[in-house]
């Protein structure tokens, strides 16, 4: 009989706070960065940066990079890059525009304002995105044109296309129906603003309560509660504390007036109303949720993401890797034409201009939320908090007064910088590069 009574007992090694809570190591540094981003900033502008104005402000600014990005993220997980996507942005936005003023006014007799005209106008605008991406795409996957070459030779076509469309003028005004998605003509006011807080706060802690269940239900191992209920309040006030943000920015005492003016009223004396959540933000969270649920949890994203990986076997067992680029590409170019939509509705027109180096900006923001450039790997929360990081360092240092130049120069360099970091997390954790 063997004597085990002076074996020694296997003792497991500590966890961390981190290992503990789960957390994405690369997203926390990721945050952690824009923290002190905004905090920098927010000392070198005297306490301007992080005003409830500013925030607000900053917002609507990153929403339609964002929403480009969290389409880039699937294109280069399939190894491929679309250089076109500013310039899809502009084609979009004056085929939109002239929708507005021009063709639904002359054609059909519905002019601005008209219930219909916006619908119409956002309609004929993702449809010709999704089919110039489609378009693409089939170069791409089809005939086997580097996807480099397709979208550098669509940036130089599609920005042209735009101002022939328009014989290069600035088209508007636009409908009023189409301007509630650029930002303070389309704000879902404070009150509606906690109603979808605390919608978003009782989403949030479903998803985790389900998600313990569905891991205890297959016999994972799960994290502590306690460990479960710090994450529901983290996320719980991260998201109470961004409506509460934007509830407090205060709509000007000038523009209420003028605002009870139109409907024949008086204002009352000494009254008040924040502008809330805006309602291209709302798009913006239902992208975001939309693009996080086709990544995880449809066979169209584990194709997207098993063909990044390994494209050879992945058209080996069967995936139609050609027909997956084509809808990459579409649903690349619809992206971009709901991006147009805020961004032209944020202007209040279409201007030549419009998008102009945007897709070095989606494309820093995929990179800089650590989407692989080698594929494979991306996630779409990682993307938006990439934007947001570029929108908050060029916001910030237009706030400080650096030159437009030197913005430009920082942020290549922020670019640079973020790929070499997430090169050497790679490393150190043993993924592939």
């Amino acid at each position: 009989m063997t004597d085990t009574s002076s074996a020694p007992i296997a003792v497991q090694p500590r966890k961390s706070i981190v290992q503990t809570l789960e957390l994405d190591t690369r997203l926390l540094g990721m945050i952690g960065a824009f923290v002190v981003l905004c905090i920098g900033f927010d000392l070198l502008t005297g306490g301007r940066f992080l005003t409830p104005r500013n925030v607000f402000n900053l917002t609507i600014q990153t929403v339609s990079v964002a929403i480009m990005a969290t389409g880039m993220v699937f294109v280069i997980v399939t190894r491929n890059i679309d250089l076109s996507v500013g310039s899809l942005l502009a084609t979009c936005s004056a085929t939109m525009a002239m929708m507005q003023t021009w063709i639904l006014p002359d054609l059909l007799g519905l002019g601005l304002n008209h219930p219909v005209t916006a619908p119409i106008a956002i309609f004929s605008g993702l449809v010709i995105g999704g089919l110039i991406g489609a378009f693409q795409g089939y170069l791409i996957g089809y005939l086997a044109i580097p996807a480099f070459i397709v979208t550098l030779g669509g940036l130089l076509v599609w920005r042209n296309v735009a101002w022939y469309m328009t014989s290069g003028q600035t088209i508007g005004p636009l409908d009023k129906n189409f301007m509630v998605f650029g930002g303070t003509n389309g704000t879902l006011g404070a009150f509606w603003s906690w109603v979808f807080g605390a919608i978003a706060v009782l989403a949030a802690l479903y998803s985790i309560w389900n998600a313990r269940r569905n891991k205890l239900a297959h016999g994972f191992p799960v994290k502590p509660l306690w460990a479960e209920a710090v994450m529901g309040a983290i996320v719980s006030g991260a998201i109470l504390g961004f409506v509460a943000s934007l509830n407090a920015y205060q709509i000007p005492v000038r523009r209420l007036k003028r605002l009870f003016e139109a409907r024949g009223e008086t204002m009352p004396e000494g009254y008040s109303e924040a502008y809330g959540l805006p309602v291209s933000v709302l798009v913006l969270i239902l992208v975001a949720i939309g693009m996080t649920i086709i990544a995880k949890r449809t066979r169209f994203g584990r194709y997207i993401f098993a063909t990044g990986g390994n494209p050879d076997a992945a058209e080996l067992s069967g995936i139609n890797t050609r027909m997956l680029t084509v809808k990459v590409f579409a649903l690349m170019g619809a992206l971009a034409a709901l991006s147009a939509v805020v961004a032209s509705a944020r202007l209040g027109n279409h201007s030549n201009d419009i998008g102009t180096l945007d897709e070095l900006r989606v494309i820093a923001a995929a990179v800089i939320g650590g989407t692989a450039l080698s594929g494979g790997f991306g996630t779409i929360r990682g993307a938006i908090l990439g934007a947001l990081i570029m929108q908050s360092l060029q916001s910030g240092m237009a706030m400080v007064g650096v030159d437009a130049p030197l913005q430009n120069i920082v942020v290549g360099a922020v670019l640079v910088l973020a790929v070499w970091i997430d090169i050497l997390y790679r490393k150190k954790t043993g993924e592939r590069l």
